[in-house]
């Protein structure tokens, strides 16, 4: 056999090879994103699954409660109501099981089975139709179980805090390390999404920042939690006058450090916290947890395909967090929510991860985001499929997500502890 041959030979086996680990690599990616899909044909419960699993690092779930809500929901996918009803359910058993817990002087136990029980209400009712009694009812009974629980987490101080806004308040909650004392931390103010709570915020990794020498404010910033709920504060383009609010409320803390202030947000927040930190010069970091480039245009393309795209809540939720009675005046108020113009003045270092096959958000809009943000210490972290974290806001791998945030802040804020 004459050497080209053999080099031919070698070669067409080479490409063979891979070819065919292509195509495992590819069928393996199919298997995993079906495996994500825990309800076939179901994207929003599916996801909303996922991150209640997630959460399990950090008290907000146990799996194998989970799991029993899991089989009560298959075969349902269609029912909406079955949702709330079966989360609920597992909800109040975790409660009572709580209460019984605080009854016998066993605090330890009372505090981890109430915020699980906080957890459970606020995933069945994030899909449920806004503005109805039972869903008044049940998150002002999740907020309750939530400030039960929250005395005796191990190592950590939370603390219920109001943050003055324009002659109210936004509510939040003050979280760092129980060993903390008094010393002053370089501290992290954490905005929430366009359908998550400073609750399920908490259960999103906020321990793992703590542990990175950080303090958190989780706040529930107009349009979000309490604050659409129960203070009739809608969605706002200028989030950045709820980053200067918050800047200036952690300015009244001795225990926080005025000079190492960040800002981030998940989710819709990828859009607030640029928006701060453009307008706010105390931030000297910012973090957006998953691309929004032009939500305007995110939710026309939605509304064109009659929301029946990857959706983490019912479509019409929009014009409730909006503050309108129809997607026409929904989309109005949307064309402020817009980074064009605003993201060049972001000048503190950033941060942005993505997920590869985020399902919500495409890729292209993460890297116009991301071209146009005018620091020059900036980031892009994509997460790929091989390494996990590849769907919307690493909710598929929450904790290599909050690892990498994490690090990254504690580099850039320079904390005394480096995870």
């Amino acid at each position: 056999m004459e050497r080209r041959d053999l080099f031919r030979m070698t070669a067409a086996g080479l490409a063979g090879a891979a070819l065919a680990d292509a195509a495992d690599g590819a069928q393996a990616q199919e298997r995993a994103d079906a495996s994500l899909m825990l309800f076939p044909g179901n994207y929003t419960w599916s996801a909303a699954t996922r991150g209640v699993i997630a959460t399990s690092l950090w008290g907000g779930a146990d799996l194998g409660e989970v799991y029993k809500v899991v089989a009560a929901l298959k075969g349902r996918a269609d029912e909406g109501p079955a949702w709330f009803a079966e989360w609920s359910a597992m909800a109040e058993k975790v409660a009572r099981l709580a209460e019984a817990a605080e009854a016998a002087g066993h605090a330890a136990t009372a505090s981890a089975a109430y915020m699980r029980a906080a957890n459970y209400y606020q995933t069945g009712e994030r899909l449920l139709q806004p503005r109805s009694e039972g869903s008044q009812q049940a998150y002002a009974r999740a907020v309750a179980l939530f400030k039960k629980g929250i005395g005796d987490v191990p190592f950590l101080a939370i603390e219920t805090v109001e943050v003055p806004f324009e002659g109210k308040s936004l509510p939040g909650y003050f979280v760092k390390s129980r060993d903390a004392g008094a010393a002053p931390l370089p501290t992290l103010v954490f905005f929430d999404g366009l359908d998550i709570t400073k609750e399920m915020q908490y259960f999103r990794g906020v321990p793992e920042l703590v542990k990175r020498g950080l303090a958190v404010l989780i706040i529930d910033i107009p349009g979000t939690g309490e604050s659409i709920r129960f203070r009739a504060m809608p969605a706002r383009y200028d989030t950045n006058v709820a980053g200067t609010a918050a800047a200036d409320y952690l300015a009244t803390r001795r225990d926080v450090d005025k000079d190492r202030l960040a800002v981030m947000g998940v989710s819709l927040g990828g859009y607030y916290a640029p928006r701060a930190a453009a307008f706010e010069p105390r931030f000297k970091a910012c973090v957006s947890w998953g691309a929004i480039w032009d939500y305007h245009a995110t939710w026309k393309k939605r509304v064109e395909k009659a929301f029946q795209a990857s959706l983490s809540v019912p479509g019409e939720h929009i014009m409730w967090v909006l503050g309108v009675d129809n997607i026409e005046d929904a989309l109005k108020k949307l064309e402020g929510f817009r980074l064009a113009g605003v993201a060049e003045k972001v000048q503190c270092p950033y941060l942005l991860t993505h997920g590869e096959r985020d399902a919500q958000i495409p890729m292209e809009d993460a890297r116009a985001l991301f071209n146009a943000i005018g620091a020059k210490d900036k980031t892009l972290k994509v997460f790929t499929f091989d390494e996990g974290g590849y769907e919307h806001c690493q909710g598929d791998n929450l904790t290599i997500g909050i690892a990498y945030i994490g690090d990254w802040l504690a580099d850039r804020l320079e904390t005394k502890r480096r995870a």
